[in-house]
């Protein structure tokens, strides 16, 4: 009788969690197709953290990430740990990646998309880092970075990857155009809802300012440095550059396209100071 009584209590759990998993997705559907939002972000079992040694390297290099609340914070430092354990690094160039490296790498991934449920993507399974600029036999080109779908690789050149780190104010951030890049790929290839919302969202800003009263004001202000109209996708890689650096100048200058972009990545930065710190939407 015990053993029936602790199977049907376990069945009862079971049916209990498979009857609340319906019920959140039925409401994580109508709230994304109405509200343009998930229902929830951040929900983990278990967070897994680092010591307070490694999170003064995020303190160090991240504003955005000394703004959090008290509990952000544990997502955040929660996400650098994991995407450090899901992404291989691989040196090049006699290159030595370090502990601090790896988590200044991850801190500017999970920066990008922190208010995106979806965070691990698999569109790339390995960064590789040169200590330098980097020739390319592929296009006979030197690179400072790129993202290639083919090899499933993100590549920095550390140094123009600290320089987007070091200088957070000049709308140029390597680390932060590349995982963009990335981003944009996944959501072309996947049905998740932050794939979902970051597709959605980004054809309206291509539509938006592919209007000629639009492309004149860009123009007008050079906002937004010339490589950004090379294609769409420079275009919205250059974009996340200037939304995370100079938050304050495209809500002001491009108030309609600084929106779009808010919702494209569920979150934006608070304006009612000079620092740079995301709310969660």
């Amino acid at each position: 009788m015990i053993f029936i009584a602790i199977i049907t209590i376990l069945l009862l759990i079971v049916a209990f969690a498979l009857f609340v998993g319906v019920i959140l997705g039925v409401l994580d559907y109508f709230s994304v197709k109405w509200f343009d939002k998930p229902i929830y972000v951040h929900l983990y079992i278990r967070k897994s953290d680092l010591p307070k040694s490694k999170e003064q390297i995020i303190k160090n290099h991240f504003d955005f990430y000394n703004h959090l609340s008290f509990k952000q914070k544990q997502f955040f430092r929660h996400r650098v740990v994991k995407f450090m354990n899901k992404y291989q690094f691989i040196p090049k160039d006699n290159i030595v990646i370090t502990e601090e490296m790896k988590i200044i790498i991850a801190s500017t991934a999970v920066k990008l998309t922190f208010g995106m449920r979806n965070y691990l993507v698999n569109v790339f399974d390995k960064i590789i880092v040169y200590p330098k600029p980097y020739y390319s036999t592929v296009n006979e080109a030197w690179h400072k970075g790129e993202f290639n779908p083919r090899m499933k690789a993100i590549v920095f050149s550390w140094e123009d990857f600290m320089q987007g780190i070091q200088v957070g104010n000049d709308n140029y951030n390597l680390g932060l155009h590349e995982f963009t890049h990335a981003i944009h790929f996944h959501g072309r290839k996947n049905d998740d809802v932050s794939a979902y919302l970051f597709t959605k969202k980004f054809n309206k800003i291509i539509h938006f300012v592919s209007q000629a009263e639009v492309q004149e004001r860009l123009q007008q202000t050079q906002y937004l440095r010339e490589y950004a109209y090379t294609n769409p996708f420079e275009f919205i890689a250059v974009l996340m550059e200037h939304f995370f650096e100079t938050p304050h100048e495209l809500q002001r200058d491009f108030p309609e396209l600084y929106d779009k972009v808010r919702k494209m990545i569920n979150f934006s930065p608070r304006l009612q100071d000079t620092k740079k710190y995301p709310k969660l939407q």
